[in-house]
């Protein structure tokens, strides 16, 4: 038997995982799926990747491609999530940081170097006129992390997905100033290059009964209330966050998004230069469009 380690953040995008694995679809075939929650984000998934300790890990799309092009050992399988992901810019509930201009000389807390937390902050300043060079990061982990960075009051800033983040707002441990959105579908699938070598043939069935069974949860009248109770959100803010987020449901991409978002992250000197795209992504199993 051959278990498949897939890894992900623990938050609502990855529920079609979650009752994927539950399922146990391959068992027949000889393979089991085993899910691993990553609360420290796309960052520490891609040292997993390159730390043979997870086949598949579910990732910014982002922080996938700067890492690609940095050497990692994973191939682009699929879209997960085609819509953009609404990165919250919080900074301390009690803090004196009023608008987004307060914080151009202020640290950012990020949960890695490379990860979304970290990419972002880039595109802020860009578009807010600053200083890239000038940035200033302090690594906490998660978001557990960044509440404790954040007890002191001092001016900080922090970029997390706006829902996961909205019961310590609503809690008045966070303040939401603003938010910016990702111009890129928001989460691929990367498969580590040695299960596309050893175990290919089942990476199609997995693809097919994952997107099946985002077709499904999106059509089930009652996923509000799953995901409100599986990820202690208000079911009103889940209701919300699915009125704007699209499940992939098929093997395909586009070429032009992929070399838009290598383009913007050379742009924002995130990247130095931009690599094929049978580079990115395993062509054998996802259709460029």
């Amino acid at each position: 038997m051959k278990t498949i380690k897939i890894t992900g953040v623990p938050e609502h995008f990855n529920f079609p995982w979650l009752k994927l694995v539950e399922e146990q679809p391959f068992k027949a075939a000889g393979y089991t799926l085993e899910w691993k929650d990553e609360s420290k984000g796309s960052g520490a998934m891609n040292m997993a990747l390159k730390e043979e300790k997870t086949d598949i890990a579910i990732l910014l799309t982002e922080s996938f491609i700067k890492d690609k092009i940095e050497d990692n050992p994973g191939k682009i399988i699929g879209y997960h999530v085609l819509s953009p992901l609404t990165w919250g810019i919080h900074v301390p509930a009690k803090s004196t940081v009023q608008r987004i201009s307060d914080l151009e000389e202020a640290p950012f807390l990020i949960s890695r170097y490379g990860s979304g937390s970290h990419l972002m902050t880039y595109l802020l300043a860009k578009n807010n006129g600053w200083n890239p060079e000038t940035l200033q990061f302090d690594v906490v982990g998660n978001m557990e992390g960044a509440l404790a960075a954040f007890s002191n009051q001092e001016p900080k800033g922090f970029l997390w997905e706006k829902f996961t983040t909205k019961p310590l707002v609503d809690s008045g441990q966070f303040r939401k100033i603003d938010e910016i959105p990702t111009p890129w579908p928001c989460f691929v699938i990367v498969a580590h290059e040695k299960l596309l070598k050893e175990h290919g043939e089942i990476i199609p069935q997995l693809l097919s009964k994952l997107y099946a069974q985002s077709k499904k949860l999106k059509a089930t009248p009652q996923l509000p209330s799953m995901l409100s109770k599986t990820y202690q959100l208000q079911e009103p803010d889940v209701k919300e966050w699915l009125a704007q987020t699209t499940w992939a449901t098929q093997a395909e991409m586009e070429k032009s998004t992929l070399d838009n978002t290598m383009d913007i992250l050379r742009e924002l000197g995130l990247i130095d230069t931009k690599v094929s795209l049978d580079t990115l992504v395993d062509t054998n199993l996802v259709k460029l469009l």
